[in-house]
C-alpha cells in the first residue's frame, strides 16, 4: 500500500484514530511541532509491524553527556521512513540466538547478518540519526517517555535477571511512534560508521561497503554511565563481532 493511500485512509477515521490531517500529507510534508501532535501509525510489511516515522526535527546528542554524543545539532528529516516496531524476534529470523523463545530478541548476531537480514525483507539499518529521532521525537527527550528516568518502564542491569525479555514486555516505555523497547532490552546495531558529531550523513558514515570500520550501537540495558540507558547514548563494536546483549531492528524508505 502506497503512503498516500495509507494516509487516506487515517484521514477518514481521524474521528476514531486522532490522526490529523495536518501532519500526516507527505506529499507537502509540515515538520511535525511536537511529540504529541503525531499519533502513532502500524503497518505490517510481510508479517512484521511496522511504525510511521513523520517528517520533523529533532536535536541529536546530549551536550551534556560524553564526548561522542557532543555537540548536539539539529537533525530535520524532509521525509517519512518506517521502523520496526519491536526489535526483530527469534521467530521472524528463523533461529534462536543465546535466549530461546518466539518472542525473544534475535542477538548474537554481526552487523553483516543484521544488515542482510534486513534487505531480504525490503529494507535496512536504520541511521544512527533515524534511530535517535524514532527514540526522542522533535521534544528531543532523554527517554522515549519522557525526562526523567523510569525504572519500570524497560529491561536494564538492575532487572534483566541475566537475559533479554520478550519485545514489548515494557509497554509504558513506548516512544512517540509507537516503537517499543528502544530504551533497554537488546542493544541494537544501526547501519552507521561509528564517527565524531556532528553527524553527517553524505561525510562517508553511511558506507555500507565498509566491512572493517567499528558501526554504532544503539539502546540497550547499560546504566552504569550517566544517561547510559538514555536515547542519545553511544556505543560501538567491530561489525563481525557477536554478542548476547546486541539485537536489531529494521528501518524502510516511506513510499
Amino acid at each position: 500500500m502506497k503512503i498516500t493511500q495509507i494516509i487516506l485512509c487515517c484521514l477518514l477515521v481521524a474521528t476514531l484514530t486522532g490522526c490529523s490531517s495536518i501532519y500526516s500529507d507527505l506529499d507537502d510534508p509540515t515538520p511535525i511541532p511536537g511529540n504529541t501532535a503525531w499519533n502513532p501509525v502500524v503497518q505490517t510489511f510481510d508479517g512484521v509491524a511496522m511504525v510511521l516515522v513523520p517528517p520533523g526535527c529533532f536535536t541529536m546528542g546530549n551536550q551534556a553527556g560524553r564526548r561522542d554524543e557532543q555537540p548536539a545539532t539539529e537533525i530535520c528529516f524532509d521525509a517519512a521512513f518506517w521502523i520496526d516496531r519491536y526489535e526483530v524476534t527469534n521467530s521472524q529470523y528463523g533461529s534462536d540466538g543465546v535466549f530461546p523463545g518466539e518472542l525473544r530478541p534475535r542477538d548474537n548476531l554481526t552487523w553483516f547478518e543484521a544488515r542482510d537480514y534486513c534487505a531480504s525483507r525490503g529494507g535496512r539499518l536504520p541511521t544512527e540519526a533515524e534511530w535517535e529521532y524514532a527514540a526522542r521525537g522533535p521534544d528531543s527527550l532523554i527517554y522515549p517517555w519522557g525526562d526523567t528516568f523510569v525504572k519500570d518502564n524497560l529491561v536494564y542491569d538492575d532487572n534483566f535477571e541475566y537475559q533479554l525479555w520478550d519485545v514489548g514486555s515494557k509497554p509504558d516505555g513506548v516512544s512517540w511512534v509507537g516503537a517499543y523497547d528502544l530504551a533497554g532490552n537488546a542493544s541494537e546495531w544501526v547501519s552507521s560508521l561509528y564517527r565524531p558529531y556532528p553527524y553527517n550523513a553524505t561525510d562517508g558514515r553511511e558506507d555500507l561497503n565498509n566491512a572493517t570500520d567499528r558501526r554504532v550501537l544503539r539502546g540497550g540495558m547499560g546504566s552504569y554511565i550517566d544517561y547510559g540507558t538514555g536515547m542519545a547514548t553511544r556505543t560501538w563494536a567491530l561489525p563481525d563481532e557477536r554478542a548476547w546483549y546486541r539485537g536489531f531492528r529494521c528501518a524502510r524508505d516511506a513510499e
